[in-house]
């Protein structure tokens, strides 16, 4: 009886145990289970044609994301808390803006909605330089942060904000002593995370500048890893020899050279200068100079309507200017120069082929409003004035900058400048304060809300002038190199998830010159750091940008 018992109480206590084992068993099968169904990723996107970026073909793949970075690329099994289906879309980096004009608009309208939805995601600040004092760089960049921004943006400091600053808008050369203050506030600039050194050499008082100053103010850029980007002295007849400058600069001062938005702006030479501009920067790169150059899409150029004056006029400010014009003295050696030139200024009427070529966009003042889409020749035949006298009038009465469009370009001049390999793009246009709007510089130019899908529609899917491949390293990983953006323009597991997802056959710019601020179509989504900012063609309102610094920043 006693061993009977002893036997019970040990088949109690091996049933006990085998109950606890199989519950604990169960536990942890339920609790795979949940594993296996619980998100691994923030977002995958699936079945779409990854082009990474690089210029290889795309290949049929899924990319997952987390923390806002690739993670996987492949047959991913995992799911994403976000999942987005790209099939029969393709799945590029996110495509990079490095002319932009975005300064500005940034700290009151940080989504930049016009730039992302033209799949622009970082932007770099172009011929302007940034829009505050060098001292102040980081606290303007700290103030984006703070606020948030919906794209990655970056920003050059210009010399010419160094040289107002100690000179004023005289054009004398700084003395031995003003020049080291300048270039103390350039050191300023690079510290503070300014990518480099710009110049706009057409505008005073930029191009009061020499080749002499520009040079010692680049060493400064180049001694913390910075570029230097210029708006040329010259892009009409000039085009090579104003290269030749911008080569020498960055030569002497040991820094890379950006050519911003290269153009054949001289109808005598289309079809000449451009080849000549390249095999120009060809020879320097042979030669193991670091220079290159972007573009935009379009045969027009967009500026101030002031760019029509010769340089010497702005001396002393905008009050010294207005002075001029309303002496008719001055004003007939003006627009005698408009027919002969005048040292140190680009002739952009010239460029543009007369007066018939440039069209007001933006009058800035309501009386001469409904002059807006014409061109200067037909508003002085409405007036029976000469053009000049009408452009100088109008320039005047302008509450704030007058902006016109000049028709200057060549098709085949752009077509030529896409294939050289060291081009990428860049749109010389800025963010807009609202979305519908002109951009933050007052311009209604189609550049401003088209200018990276017209990439794609026009030059590879229409005129087959390049490989989509290419298109889209032109967009992508060759400008991230460039401008070295760590981390960017590549589908590559540890780069950050900047991504557009488009639609080839559908994707077209819709911006014209006589509708300007029409967004694009086929791009379906973009992501910003890993963060949806468009979906099905709209705005999220997501704010994932970051600054990007240049890289002698010192905190």
């Amino acid at each position: 009886m006693k061993i009977k018992n002893i036997r019970n109480k040990n088949i109690r206590r091996v049933y006990a145990f085998a109950l606890t084992c199989g519950l604990l068993v169960n536990a942890l099968c339920l609790g795979a289970r949940a594993q296996s169904t619980a998100p691994v990723y923030d977002v995958v996107i699936r079945n779409g044609r990854v082009l990474d970026g690089s210029g290889s073909p795309w290949i049929l793949a899924d990319v997952a994301i987390k923390d806002g970075r690739f993670v996987r690329i492949g047959k991913i099994e995992g799911k994403g808390k976000r999942e987005i289906d790209a099939l029969g879309k393709y799945v590029s980096p996110g495509w990079i803006d490095v002319m932009d004009q975005s300064g500005t608009v940034l700290p009151n309208n940080g989504l930049a909605e016009n730039k992302l939805l033209m799949g622009v995601t970082s932007a770099i600040g172009g011929e302007g330089g940034t829009p505050v004092d060098a001292e102040k760089i980081p606290e303007y960049f700290a103030l984006l942060e703070k606020q948030g921004i919906s794209i990655n943006f970056g920003s050059y400091y210009s010399e010419t904000q160094a040289r107002v600053a100690v000179l004023g808008n005289s054009a004398k050369a700084p003395t031995p002593e003003e020049l080291e203050r300048m270039k103390a506030i350039m050191e300023t600039a690079m510290k503070g995370g300014a990518i480099g050194m710009t110049t706009a050499l057409i505008y005073p008082p930029s191009s009061y500048a020499t080749t002499a100053e520009l040079i010692e103010m680049a060493k400064v850029a180049g001694r913390y890893g910075g570029i230097y980007a210029s708006h040329i002295r010259g892009e009409g007849r000039e085009l090579v020899q104003s290269i030749e400058e911008a080569i020498e600069i960055g030569e002497k001062g040991g820094l890379p050279v950006e050519i911003f938005h290269l153009k054949a702006a001289f109808q005598p030479g289309w079809g000449k200068l451009m080849g000549e501009a390249g095999e120009k920067i060809d020879q320097a790169r042979g030669r193991g100079v670091d220079v290159a150059a972007d573009l935009y899409l379009y045969t027009a150029g967009g500026t101030g309507l002031e760019a029509v004056i010769p340089s010497w006029a702005f001396e002393g400010g905008e009050a010294k200017l207005l002075e001029r014009l309303k002496d008719p003295a001055t004003r007939a050696r003006l627009k005698n120069e408009i027919k002969t030139g005048s040292p140190g200024w680009w002739n952009i009427v010239e460029a543009s082929g007369g007066w018939q070529n440039i069209v007001l966009v933006n009058a800035s003042n309501k009386d001469n409003a409904k002059y807006q889409g014409k061109t200067l020749a037909a508003i002085a035949k409405e007036l029976n004035k000469e053009p000049a006298d009408v452009a100088f009038d109008i320039v005047a009465a302008g509450k704030s900058r007058v902006l016109a469009i000049y028709h200057m370009m060549g098709e085949q001049d752009i077509e030529t400048a896409l294939r050289f390999p060291w081009t990428s793009i860049g749109s010389d246009a800025g963010a807009a304060l609202k979305p519908g709007t002109v951009d933050g510089l007052g311009l209604a130019h189609p550049r401003s809300y088209g200018n990276f899908p017209r990439l794609i529609a026009r030059y590879v899917r229409e005129k087959k002038i390049l490989s989509l491949e290419e298109a889209v390293r032109k967009m992508t990983s060759w400008p991230a190199t460039r401008m070295r953006l760590a981390g960017r323009g590549v589908i590559k597991e540890g780069a950050w998830a900047d991504i557009v997802v488009f639609d080839y056959d559908k994707i077209q710019d819709r911006a014209t010159y006589e509708q300007p601020l029409l967004s694009p179509v086929g791009i379906d989504y973009v992501l910003v750091n890993g963060v949806v900012a468009v979906e099905k063609g709209k705005h999220t309102g997501a704010r994932s940008g970051k600054v990007l610094y240049g890289p002698g920043r010192q905190q």
